[in-house]
């Protein structure tokens, strides 16, 4: 648990420096630790219960969609990963190697996988026969590792924990559609589990996955003006399927290579969760990803077991009623327990005292609210505790998603002039919205001079407009951010 210092001495202040709040509050609130490996943290009950949350509305949304989970090798040769030229150069960099194995050299070198289409390809390879096999349909939940420079919780790690979905089709247009489907379970996902609202499209050219031919992408827009990418969709075209002889009879007894696809979303979502919804007391979870939707402090006198019993007696009422509640019964003061769970963000606290038994009440604070905010303190019949939580659980849920939008639209811009444009981008005003040429020397161009980069692409409507960044004919409109 936290120390329970009071507040004022667990977190930083969050609008002076996003980056060291996020980080001070991603171990006060104990979601991670650090490892003795560089690079990589150790996910704690708190923050792995965040994961499972993520986890499962994810997983029941894959399922639904026909779906199945499976488990691949996390070392993969490097004579197959070297067969997708594209696909090698891109991960080139962050790829990690193993060359020994106890005391043998190895004859081949295996990577760590930092992605999977490539031992995924060589199976599917093995499995599809014929049209009659296809589609193939599987997720996978998995550790990656990323041989990155910079790290921080959640955001950038060595490892990892995401999950990718593989799938093979007999046309190119199934497999499109399956990509625009995964790509609205994130933005689902994202927007009512998380309460994290994005933008969807297409990345660039230089913004592809590597061997893709088509990418798309969820961004979201942080506080500090920096974009997050939260979730990717890739059309992988007959690509893969061309380098790992991927083929099936089809139904004319031609032979032809399937067309795959993959998408996935990382713990990542973690990070934009805690940027977007906290403040300056530490965490705020929406209640459907928290892994404590409200918690229970009795203010016990010495001697009076009344309070005690009572509230005992309620926390086996909400959890009966499927809440997933948490009775503090710790021996610390009662406003050492209020800062405590208010840094872990749990959405909903109910505070229980004798003169609230003698009452019949209870009080419920929502974290959502600032102190003092009008609603954010409510006085409750404990024999309609049941209901009214539920009901407090789903306003918070709300509240925090509509706070959410409201940021991310008044910080979107559409922009029509060119100094503004890279003033905008230099300041991190937001997300910048132009009509833009989709030339890689222009947004190459871009990022030299503001550090920002096309976030997705979106279809141009009206007539001819010319780039706003360079004045060549436009082709797009693009959301440009700098990014995490």
């Amino acid at each position: 648990m936290a120390s329970g210092k009071p507040e004022s001495e667990q977190v930083p202040p969050k609008t002076p420096d996003l980056s060291t709040w996020y980080n001070a509050i991603c171990y006060k609130a104990e979601l991670v630790s650090l490892s003795p490996v560089r690079g990589c943290v150790v996910l704690r009950p708190y923050g792995y219960g965040l994961w499972e949350r993520l986890q499962s509305a994810l997983d029941e949304r894959f399922k639904a969609t026909g779906h199945e989970n499976a488990y691949f090798p996390l070392l993969i040769p490097e004579s197959l990963l070297t067969r997708e030229a594209e696909h090698v150069e891109g991960f080139a960099p962050e790829v990690a190697w193993v060359t020994q194995g106890g005391t043998e050299t190895l004859s081949e070198r295996l990577a760590i996988r930092p992605t999977s289409e490539v031992v995924i390809g060589v199976m599917y390879a093995q499995w599809i026969q014929s049209y009659r096999d296809l589609p193939v349909l599987i997720n996978q939940w998995a550790n990656v590792v990323r041989w990155e420079k910079r790290t921080r919780p959640f955001l950038r790690t060595l490892e990892f924990l995401w999950q990718e979905g593989h799938t093979a089709h007999a046309t190119e247009q199934e497999a499109a559609a399956e990509v625009q489907q995964m790509l609205d379970v994130y933005v689902d996902v994202a927007e009512n589990i998380c309460a994290v609202p994005v933008y969807k499209g297409e990345k660039s050219a230089s913004e592809r996955f590597a061997g893709a031919a088509h990418t798309f992408s969820i961004e979201g827009l942080m506080p500090d003006g920096r974009a997050l990418q939260a979730g990717t969709s890739h059309e992988l075209g007959q690509n893969f399927s061309k380098a790992y002889d991927i083929t099936f009879a089809a139904e004319d007894q031609t032979i032809q290579h399937a067309w795959t696809t993959s998408w996935g979303m990382s713990w990542r979502m973690l990070g934009a969760l805690i940027m977007v919804h906290g403040d300056d007391r530490g965490l705020r979870i929406p209640p459907r990803m928290a892994p404590i939707e409200a918690v229970i402090v009795p203010i016990v006198k010495a001697g009076n077991d009344e309070v005690a019993l009572a509230a005992r007696s309620l926390f086996k009422r909400l959890k009966d009623a499927g809440l997933r509640v948490k009775l503090d019964e710790r021996d610390l003061r009662p406003g050492n327990k209020y800062a405590d769970w208010e840094m872990r963000g749990v959405p909903l606290r109910i505070e229980l005292g004798e003169r609230d038994i003698t009452q019949g009440v209870a009080t419920l604070v929502r974290r959502d609210k600032a102190k003092g905010e009008e609603g954010g303190k409510v006085v409750v019949p404990l024999d309609e505790m049941v209901d009214r939580a539920r009901g407090i659980l789903e306003a918070i849920q709300n509240n925090l998603l509509a706070r959410a939008r409201e940021h991310l639209q008044s910080h979107t811009f559409m922009v029509a002039e060119r100094n503004e444009f890279f003033r905008m981008c230099r300041e991190r005003a937001g997300m910048i919205d132009i009509a833009w040429c989709e030339r890689p020397e222009c947004e190459a161009f871009i990022k030299v001079e503001t550090s920002a980069t096309s976030r997705n692409l979106r279809p141009l409507e009206g007539g001819p407009t010319a780039c706003v960044a360079c004045g060549e004919p436009a082709r797009v409109r693009a959301y440009f951010a700098q990014a995490y």
